[in-house]
């Protein structure tokens, strides 16, 4: 949908309060900035808004102030490389990227990887997703003045960081799960840990609600606002809560499996409204549905190998390396060379906190990619916001940026 057909389909009230010009103060339109040094603008977006007093009649989301030129790097990074390339993009989820990477190299080397491989990573993944919604709600919360909600919110994602951190070595920007499975096994002692967060959350999240679903100034400030509709949604490509708000069941975990989607039970949150008070919501209920798949995923975890045993894709166990002259060959060339994967293309999506995060690989048949290009579910939502804003008062802008969660990073990779 162009910008002409977004303005057209936004159909404003001309009676509204809303809608109605400043024609006291005797004023025409007024062009403004907001960031992208601006806190609410989630990074550096910056939105051009032509103002008719306090209504926005149009607006611009301007990107590229965080460039990284991560897509054309990867051409120059092995297939091992790549994750700790791809992990940076979206840095709120970075565990996804690296999924979404791995798959993709796998469909193209025709690799199986061990089942408890698979349900590793997607244990890692819905407490990612947890992660990523707590900061949602801790940032949303900020916006909006709910000062205490950003406190509250960033205290719960320190305990889901401090469990990645134990498994992984870092609590962000992992570089965790590489093709052919993941880095190391969970770490001892997963299970408690994954079972306190399980127990804590719950009632705190109960506190959310209290101290934000049922707040009247809250329920002003987001009902009713930014409202997008299912077939404006996918006019525009929009994916995740910011589709799901409008009723639209699609989630890919559902609609179209991976990893062992298939075998846990969860529902699929949809709102009704399709306004900002729905994707609030939506991902606060999504935190709860994550938390089922999690205790799944606690109950179902197999035993056995954490990667693949083909030694063309693994490099030797470690100990190995200080008893065989082969295995240290072995292990010097998968880290400087890199290995193989035939010639060919392929697109993976999987569903991150965001929406729909797809990666486009191509291979030459080398032990680089020869083309990488990442379907960034923030990219494509952003370009809901001048359909969003329009019609609305500044001070709503804030609210509709926040809903949208965009993160920069995978906005300008």
């Amino acid at each position: 949908m162009s910008e002409d057909e977004a303005l057209a389909a936004a159909v404003v009230d001309e009676e509204s309060p809303e809608a109605s010009s400043d024609v006291s103060s005797g004023d025409g339109p007024m062009l403004i900035n907001m960031g992208p040094q601006h806190p609410s603008t989630h990074g550096v977006l910056r939105i051009a808004m032509e103002l008719q007093g306090e209504t926005v009649l149009r607006s611009k989301p301007i990107i590229g102030y965080l460039h990284t030129g991560m897509e054309k790097t990867a051409e120059d990074l092995t297939y091992l490389q790549g994750p700790t390339n791809v992990t940076r993009m979206d840095y709120a989820s970075p565990l996804f990227n690296e999924l979404v990477f791995c798959l993709a190299v796998e469909d193209l080397l025709g690799t199986e990887i061990p089942e408890r491989a698979t349900w590793i990573r997607m244990l890692m993944c819905e407490l990612n997703r947890m992660s990523s919604h707590l900061l949602f709600l801790a940032t949303n919360g900020m916006d909006l003045g709910a000062v205490g909600m950003m406190l509250y919110g960033w205290r719960e994602r320190e305990d889901i960081l401090r469990f990645f951190e134990s498994v992984t070595g870092l609590r962000m920007n992992h570089n965790y799960i590489r093709p052919g499975g993941v880095a190391a096994d969970l770490s001892d002692g997963w299970q408690d840990e994954v079972e306190h967060i399980l127990t804590v959350l719950p009632g705190r999240l109960d506190e959310f609600d209290t101290l934000m679903t049922g707040q009247p100034i809250w329920r002003d400030r987001t009902q009713g606002v930014g409202v997008i509709t299912a077939d404006e949604a996918v006019a525009m490509s929009a994916t995740g809560p910011l589709l799901r708000c409008t009723g639209e069941a699609w989630d890919l975990r559902r609609t179209m499996p991976y990893l062992a989607y298939d075998e846990v039970e969860f529902d699929v949150v949809v709102g009704a409204y399709g306004d900002t008070f729905d994707r609030y919501s939506i991902r606060l209920n999504e935190i709860r549905q994550s938390m089922r798949i999690v205790e799944q995923c606690l109950d179902k975890m197999p035993k056995g190998p954490y990667r693949t045993e083909d030694r063309k894709i693994t490099p030797p166990p470690r100990a190995r390396i200080d008893e065989s002259m082969e295995a240290l060959i072995h292990h010097f060339k998968i880290f400087t060379e890199g290995f193989r994967v035939p010639p060919g293309e392929t697109y993976v999506a999987v569903e991150s906190p965001r929406g729909e995060l797809g990666c486009y690989l191509v291979s030459d048949g080398g032990p680089k990619p020869q083309r990488v290009h990442i379907r960034a579910p923030s990219f494509v939502n952003l370009q809901c916001l001048p359909h969003l804003m329009y019609g609305g008062l500044l001070a709503d802008a804030i609210a509709v940026i926040s809903s949208v969660d965009p993160i920069m990073g995978e906005v300008d990779r």
